[in-house]
């Protein structure tokens, strides 16, 4: 039986930008008002650790189940930018931090 060789999280390109994300956001959440708890401050940290976390359990998994992971780590690229720009509406963001993650999405 040929033995599987499992990718490296911490060797993807994919994942150390998903951190990086992760970071920033998590930087300018601080900015946002308190009674966005529990709305777009909420969504903005769950989406945005969803993109490294779903590549690591992906990275796991079989190639066919790591292209599953990768598919939702990209779903919550799109949907973590467009609460960016509803942030940047509500001007609870500047767009240089705008940019700066949209560069890395």
């Amino acid at each position: 039986m040929e033995k599987r060789k499992r990718h490296s999280c911490k060797n993807l390109k994919i994942w150390t930008l998903g951190i990086e994300i992760v970071d920033d956001v998590f930087n300018f959440l601080s900015k946002f008002l308190v009674g966005e708890k529990f709305g777009l401050k909420s969504q903005l940290s769950r989406c945005s650790i969803s993109i490294p976390s779903n590549v690591a359990e992906g990275s796991s998994r079989t190639d066919k189940s790591f292209s599953h992971f990768l598919d939702i780590a990209l779903g919550s690229s799109f949907e973590i930018e467009t609460q960016l720009i509803i942030s940047f509406k509500r001007e609870y963001i500047t767009e240089k931090e705008l940019t700066k993650i949209e560069l890395k999405i």
